[in-house]
């Protein structure tokens, strides 16, 4: 039994519970005591061998050829800001059960330094470990291996597995919410979300079909040549236009690295666009992406193939804010020579100041001149919680004063936007998707692209 033992015995991975020690200062304590008392000297050498017989029974229990195994379960990709669900399958060899101590080895853009899960596994069966992670930031994070300090049915040893492989899952921009919204366009139910109900003005320039007319249809759209024909009321139905162009414009300048709530403003633009490309294709229509800096960085052509999402979901994984100002003569110089026909092109950007949107005011108008332009820029919502708050000094007072100076800034670079011919779309980050959404959905409704 002993040879047995020392076969399968590795120091590196033998704990003693913390019970055992309690015990030991226990023992310890009744032998200095029996210095004065002698009778405590047996009873101390008797607990002592008691408590050595146990540790050497939960080893053996323990260290044998089978113990416990482990499978990490991830997606193929996960999607930032959301929750993404993890599974990590236990299997317990031994013939009876036994309570673990789980420590996944998380990625380190998580910063979790004290995640830690209790498992309990009956004997010779399997065990699910399920957790979700909410990644703030894109790229590839790396899974280590599964430790599992797994305690004998004794309860005084733990014995340490290292379990698993390595493993590596790239963090997509929010695929999660596109889906979500394109499901719900499918299905016409786009107001659950939050969306307005827009009046429909006049009729849609695609005709569709003729069908027979229902209670509710409008009297202008009866075709009185069908109705002869068949000799029932028919109706000309209309759909929305469709094959419209649809462009994100995503401003990778220092402006877009501002930070709310774990994520920058890059990244809530980078969700927003992926979700209004996703419906923009499911109602038919073409959707491109252009991303810029200093320069173009990535220009995906507007479509309506089955793939474009997935084209654009591959441009939009691997964006990074760059610390310089975005050169918007570069980009008029790429939509004029590449996309001649009339789009609409949602820009996101940020202005945090009226000085600001003059330096660009120039190149948004030439761009106004040839497209439907729509900015989309964010409020700071800092600024609002610092106007709303209660000045009590004279050093809030001046706080407050500058806050409410900028938050006004915001609401006149909204007029003059609008003043120049270009729609201002002036919104929170959390609610961004929602806004832009009910946007392009307004314009389209009013045929106006």
């Amino acid at each position: 039994m002993l040879r047995r033992l020392l076969h399968y015995w590795d120091i590196t991975t033998f704990y003693l519970d913390r019970k055992v020690y309690y015990a030991g200062y226990s023992i310890a304590a009744l032998f200095v005591l029996s210095f004065f008392v002698p009778l405590l000297e047996s009873i101390a050498f008797f607990l002592l061998l008691a408590l050595a017989l146990l540790v050497v029974a939960d080893t053996f229990l323990l260290y044998q050829k089978k113990g416990l195994t482990a499978a990490r379960l991830l997606q193929d990709r996960f999607s930032i800001g959301d929750e993404n669900k993890v599974v990590v399958l236990f299997h317990n060899e031994y013939p009876f059960a036994v309570t673990a101590t789980v420590i996944d080895e998380l990625p380190f853009q998580l910063q979790e330094r004290k995640w830690k899960r209790a498992l309990t596994v009956a004997g010779n069966s399997t065990a699910e470990l399920v957790y979700a992670i909410t990644p703030q930031e894109r790229g590839e994070y790396r899974f280590g291996f599964i430790n599992a300090f797994v305690r004998g049915p004794l309860n005084v040893v733990q014995r340490r597995f290292i379990l698993g492989e390595e493993q590596t899952v790239k963090v997509y921009p929010s695929y999660i919410q596109m889906r979500r919204y394109q499901l719900l366009a499918v299905a016409n139910r786009l107001q659950e979300t939050g969306l307005k109900r827009l009046r429909r003005l006049g009729h849609s320039m695609e005709f569709e079909q003729i069908k027979e007319y229902v209670r509710g249809d409008d009297y202008r759209t009866i075709n009185w040549k069908a109705t002869a024909r068949k000799g029932d009321l028919m109706v000309n139905n209309y759909t929305d236009e469709r094959s419209q162009q649809i462009y994100c414009l995503i401003n990778k300048g220092r402006v877009m690295k501002m930070p709310f709530e774990g994520m920058t403003l890059l990244d809530y633009a980078i969700n927003a666009s992926l979700v209004l490309s996703g419906v923009a294709v499911q109602k038919q229509d073409k959707a491109g992406l252009i991303t810029f800096g200093q320069t173009i960085d990535a220009f995906v052509t507007a479509d309506k193939k089955p793939t474009q999402i997935n084209a654009i979901l591959e441009a939009l994984y691997k964006q990074q804010t760059a610390f310089l100002e975005p050169d918007l003569e570069k980009l008029f110089s790429a939509v004029r020579n590449r996309i001649t026909q009339r789009s609409l092109l949602v820009l996101f950007t940020n202005f945090e100041s009226f000085d600001s949107l003059d330096r660009v005011l120039p190149s948004l108008k030439r761009l106004a001149h040839y497209h439907l332009l729509m900015v989309v820029f964010f409020d700071n919502t800092e600024l609002k919680v610092l106007t709303e708050k209660r000045a009590n000094t004279t050093e809030e007072i001046y706080i407050k004063t500058i806050a409410e100076k900028y938050r006004y800034e915001k609401h006149l670079i909204v007029k003059e936007l609008q003043q120049n011919g270009i729609i201002a779309v002036l919104s929170t980050p959390q609610n961004l998707t929602i806004n832009a959404l009910n946007k392009y959905l307004e314009l389209k409704t009013r045929q106006s692209i």
